[in-house]
């Protein structure tokens, strides 16, 4: 009698079980979690799928994937596809990871029933007061029987003896808040009769022990915007280049093209020196020739006469022929064969000079491009900071709304807290980071003298403060009216070309990176690089003494637009 279809299936289906599971078997040794990864959540493959190019994913994350994507591709090479493919689950990949899961311990082993002989039935419960694991037939009692219904029953356990008071020998029913430990009900007749009690569920719902399938997809959620916002920051970073690239091209294209008009010009010049040169030649060469015709005559006419016998006529014209004839002394007269080593020294002077005008107008304008673009960038971490007036040296002035901070000549009678200033006069902000990026501006115009910068938590605030970065401390400062440094050491120090009335200070705590901006003019001040930070840094301000009064203006926090700065930032690129 041949087999029913149904029947026919669940044969093959067995067959491709065994021939899966003997695969999956022979090659444990060769196989490794990484070859069953899903690459979105980065974990061993759940209800798997696969996408046209052959690439394999959790149905759950991918399906997450492109409901965040605005086009349909594979998230691992990237090809894209015209339309979303329909999702199926692999069963066959499914078997194998399965298997490979069990055999590697990423899934747990079932738990059998105590009370079966012979074939042991998978558990389903085990019973705290029996201390025994039940399956569903041997379970049943315990739903009919009324003292059996009375038992604790939980999930099915191996280990039950760990869920029993070992000192009362009953089950552990309870969580003590107080010694942080399980408890059954005699134990709160006793050692934790007057301690805060709660049951074991309520205690291990609060402390979300399991995270739930929300909170599980939100994880993803917040991977794929990472990858998003990686992928964003690469792409970004491509156009920035290429656009560099451009911009050198253009530099250098535009200094060739000056060094060839330059070189025409040169050689231009040479040619109307090499013709003006010819003329005079010629010139003189004329005049000479001139001179010769007018000696030869006079020559033929002394010989003509030399054998007159006209002695008279002789005497007549003698006076005339002894003067002498009307020629240019050309002992010092003489062509030079070079051109002028000072007119060739002067042109190339002249071309040196505009090709340092040049290259110095076209590298500034660059440079002051390219900072420009990078503070419209670094602007979108822009955070709001407020003075901290727990911290403030008692001179000091803070303003109502902690934005302003100026220098008192009368000390204020303030509590000496640990956080408060006792002989630096300066103030930190509220607001501490240790992680990320932020930015602040911070208007200093009107001040001969300031410090602004960040300093960790950790400085000393009550004796003579050396400020520097081994100290903590990563500042720039304003002497003078006009003289800047960066407190490295040893001090470093800063030629602006204009004095800044606003500054900027960004700050990338995993690059250990502080730089200082003029917003106004959008050039670069100071970088400390290649730091190491290690706890929560804060901004850092003083407005020094008043100078005799020169010195009176506050400095004040500016609010800096993220969002102007962002679209900015995006017409930039």
């Amino acid at each position: 009698m041949a087999e029913s279809p149904s029947s026919q299936q669940k044969a093959r289906r067995r067959k491709s079980i065994d021939r899966t599971e003997g695969f999956a078997h022979d090659s444990s040794s060769l196989l490794s979690e990484d070859q069953f990864q899903c690459s979105i959540c980065l974990d061993v493959l759940t209800d798997p799928v696969s996408t046209p190019c052959g690439h394999n994913f959790c149905k759950t994350c991918l399906t997450l994937y492109w409901n965040n994507t605005e086009h349909c591709h594979c998230p691992f090479c990237k090809e894209k596809f015209t339309k979303r493919p329909e999702l199926k689950i692999n069963t066959t990949l499914r078997e194998v990871v399965d298997h490979f899961k069990k055999k590697s311990g990423l899934i747990k082993p079932d738990i059998l029933c105590d009370a079966c002989t012979g074939v042991k039935q998978k558990a389903l419960k085990s019973c705290l007061d029996c201390r025994v694991t039940f399956c569903k037939s041997h379970l049943e009692p315990h739903n009919n029987v009324p003292v059996l219904k009375k038992h604790k029953l939980i999930s099915p356990v191996k280990n039950l003896q760990d869920y029993i008071c070992q000192k009362h020998e009953r089950p552990l029913e309870l969580f003590c808040r107080d010694d942080q430990t399980c408890v059954c009900l005699f134990c709160i007749e006793g050692d934790h009769k007057t301690h805060n009690t709660v049951p074991i569920e309520e205690e291990s719902g609060e402390k979300k022990l399991i995270k739930t399938q929300t909170e599980l997809q939100q994880m993803i959620q917040d991977r794929l915007k990472k990858i998003k916002d990686i992928k964003d920051s690469v792409e970004l970073r491509k156009r920035n280049t290429e656009k560099e690239k451009a911009d050198s091209v253009e530099v250098f294209t535009a200094l060739i093209r000056s060094i060839e008009r330059s070189q025409a010009e040169l050689l231009e010049v040479m040619e109307e020196k090499q013709k003006a040169a010819e003329r005079q030649t010629e010139d003189l060469i004329k005049e000479l020739e001139q001179e010769i015709t007018e000696l030869k005559r006079r020559d033929t006419e002394l010989e003509q006469l030399s054998h007159t016998e006209d002695h008279l006529h002789l005497l007549q014209i003698y006076s005339s022929l002894c003067r002498p004839p009307h020629t240019k002394n050309w002992t010092d007269i003489s062509i030079d064969p070079h051109l002028s080593v000072e007119t060739v020294r002067n042109a190339l002077s002249e071309l040196q000079k505009s090709l340092d005008e040049t290259l110095s107008k076209t590298l500034n304008e660059k440079i002051r491009e390219s900072v420009s673009t990078e503070l419209k960038r670094i602007q979108q971490y822009a955070v709001d900071v407020t003075l901290d007036a727990d911290t403030a040296y008692p001179k000091l002035i803070l303003s109502d709304d902690g934005n302003q901070v100026t220098y008192g000549d009368t000390e204020q009678n303030l509590p000496d807290n640990p956080k408060r200033f006792h002989r630096c006069c300066c103030v930190l902000g509220k607001e501490g980071f240790s992680s990320g990026r932020f930015y602040y501006e911070v208007q200093v115009r009107g001040k001969t003298k300031w410090d602004l910068g960040v300093a960790q938590e950790s400085i000393d605030r009550k004796g003579k403060i050396t400020v520097k970065p081994q100290n903590g401390f990563w500042t720039v400062i304003l002497r003078n009216g006009n003289e800047y440094r960066a407190l490295a050491d040893p001090s470093v120090p800063l030629s602006l070309k204009e004095n800044p009335q606003k500054v900027g200070v960004f700050v990338d705590y995993e690059e250990g990176l502080v730089s200082f901006y003029d917003v106004e003019s959008r050039s670069h001040i100071y970088s400390f690089t290649g730091q190491s930070f290690t706890e929560k840094l804060y901004p850092y301000f003083s407005p020094c003494n008043n100078d005799g009064g020169r010195n009176s203006a506050p400095l004040i926090i500016s609010a800096v637009s993220k969002k102007l700065s962002s679209l900015l930032a995006m017409e930039s690129c």
